[in-house]
């Protein structure tokens, strides 16, 4: 049987500030293909992975090391495989083209480390960051150099390192098949999956606004029907198949319908904005958003009656659509959405946290909202939900259906 170790490195993980997630990830992927993980070793970004290994290469046939691949002066992971391979680091020429592309004038100086691999190991593309990864062999051990952070790791692992894995050991490329999860939690997730495909191989990757879910295992139909039990315990448009955001389905219908946006938003924060115009080209729709925390904001800017506020609340099915109505009369857009709950106990209005109404405004349809009640894992959890839920529910307000209608079947958020 092959074998496999992990080396983890991190400071903020030895000194036991975050936990380690890359360990469970491989091991459990790698026990899938029948590779036996022997040892997962957590050390600190103090050079100590030279002798850690050299040791690890004599026992194992894959050696995958994660971390340590930066810029900075404690980022030694590529020179301590190279001195291990006994070769020099050389510069690739692709990754200094991708280096100048994405640092611009910042890609000189310590930077330019970043370009630089082993002599005869092979790159790893790495689109979520700067470091790419890399692999290579002395013909008895495989040594995989991944980055640190999970946003860059994971992605790569499962797009380059696993299929490389694969082919050195000669193992057929099984069948797995993605998906999207929105809003239900991990934990819950996992005892679905279980519970709707017992005998399939479920993998879970965690993610701020989604979780990607890849099953396998059996034949195409039992993992279809598996899937079709699972969408039905959630709800419509909360597994969707494919490597997909949230924001992704909202994008693709104001493009494809050449609409505008505008957002109002309460206990969100300003959080929906800022995911909105973390994209490229997003001022080709979205026009802008008001943060209206407090209700004489609501009043003053977004122009809610005082009597809804006084009436109703803040935290109510006539100010979110009031809300939606203001800011798209306030941006002149086609669409927009609000957002307005209790993500804490600061602002409860005798409604318990988790309660979220969300607004639907356009030029062409009646203005129409809905409410959520979200399972509370702390404020942030509950704005992250109420975004996403947003983006969903936009989109498919925008398609002319009834958001109201699609959240009579959503469960387990």
């Amino acid at each position: 049987m092959s074998t496999a170790s992990l080396i983890v490195i991190g400071s903020e993980l030895t000194r036991g500030i975050i936990q380690d997630r890359h360990g469970l990830l491989v091991s459990r992927e790698l026990t899938h293909i029948g590779v036996h993980v022997n040892e997962i070793v957590a050390i600190p970004d103090d050079g100590s992975i030279s002798h850690v290994l050299s040791a690890l290469k004599k026992n194992n046939s894959i050696v995958i090391v994660t971390g340590g691949l930066g810029p900075t002066g404690d980022d030694m992971t590529r020179n301590a495989i190279a001195e291990s391979y006994g070769v020099p680091l050389v510069m690739d020429e692709g990754c200094m083209a991708f280096l100048k592309d994405r640092l611009g004038e910042r890609a000189s100086g310590a930077n330019l480390k970043q370009a630089y691999i082993p002599r005869g190991f092979s790159v790893m593309p790495n689109p979520n960051g700067t470091a790419p990864g890399f692999y290579g062999t002395d013909g008895r051990t495989l040594i995989l150099a991944l980055p640190g952070p999970p946003r860059e790791m994971e992605p790569m692992f499962f797009n380059h390192a696993l299929p490389v894995i694969r082919k050195a050991l000669e193992l057929p490329e099984g069948e797995r098949d993605e998906y999207s999860s929105f809003i239900t939690a991990e934990a819950r997730l996992e005892e679905l999956m279980e519970k709707c495909g017992p005998g399939l191989d479920w993998g879970t990757r965690f993610q701020d606004y989604k979780i990607s879910v890849y099953v396998s295992g059996a034949d195409r139909n039992a993992r279809n029907e598996a899937v079709s039990r699972l969408q039905t315990e959630v709800g419509p448009f909360r597994l969707v198949p494919g490597c997909l955001d949230a924001l992704d389905m909202l994008v693709e219908r104001l493009k494809g319908k050449n609409l505008s946006l505008s957002v109002a938003e309460s206990c969100s924060g300003g959080l929906a904005s800022e995911r909105l115009t973390s994209r490229p080209g997003a001022s080709t729709y979205f026009l802008g958003g008001v943060v209206s925390y407090a209700p004489s904001v609501k009043i003053d800017v977004l122009n809610v009656a005082r009597a809804v506020v006084e009436e109703h609340g803040v935290v109510s099915a006539q100010c979110a659509r009031a809300m939606a109505d203001g800011v798209r009369s306030a941006c002149a857009s086609d669409v927009s959405f609000s957002i307005t709950g209790v993500a804490g106990p600061d602002v409860s209005e005798g409604k318990p946290v988790g309660t979220v109404y969300l607004g639907f405004s356009s030029a062409f349809r009646q203005t129409e909202s809905v409410m959520l009640d979200f399972s509370s894992w702390g404020r942030d959890s509950i704005r992250r939900k109420a975004v996403v839920a947003a983006f969903i529910l936009t989109a498919c307000y925008i398609d002319g259906l009834d958001p109201k209608e699609i959240v009579k079947e959503w469960r387990n958020i």
